[in-house]
């Protein structure tokens, strides 16, 4: 079969799954922005509301109400860290750089904080309608 007739059969299966995204945008990163913060790590999201393995860093979502199930690496513990749930009222156009904040070195134990808000170029807040 010419490839050329191959391809043109195989984009309608594939593009309906493609997520399009409109000029306003946000995004949620485990990455940490800057060192810096005594015993800050960067986080492992692990699912946002309902959703889970992205393939994407960072993750692009739209802006809303969130509830974000999020693990962290431990250094030295087998199986890593306990989930944690954080509620985050994600705004438009802004990239949130979620992190883990532990106690000491010892500690598996840790807080799911906001570790840097960034605004996203070329994302445009749509007016209210």
């Amino acid at each position: 079969m010419h490839k050329g007739l191959m391809l043109a059969l195989f984009l309608p299966l594939v593009l309906p799954g493609c997520q399009t995204w409109g000029p306003t945008w946000s995004e949620i990163t485990g990455q940490q922005y800057v060192g810096g913060v005594l015993y800050r790590r960067p986080a492992i999201i692990e699912r946002i509301d309902d959703q889970g393995s992205w393939v994407a860093d960072p993750i692009r979502l739209e802006p809303g109400n969130r509830r974000i199930l999020i693990s962290a690496p431990v250094p030295g513990w087998a199986g890593g860290s306990d989930l944690k749930v954080m509620m985050l009222d994600v705004q438009p156009c802004k990239r949130y750089y979620i992190n883990a904040q532990f106690e000491n070195n010892l500690s598996p134990d840790f807080t799911p904080v906001i570790g840097y808000v960034d605004t996203i170029a070329g994302c445009s807040v749509e007016p209210k309608k």
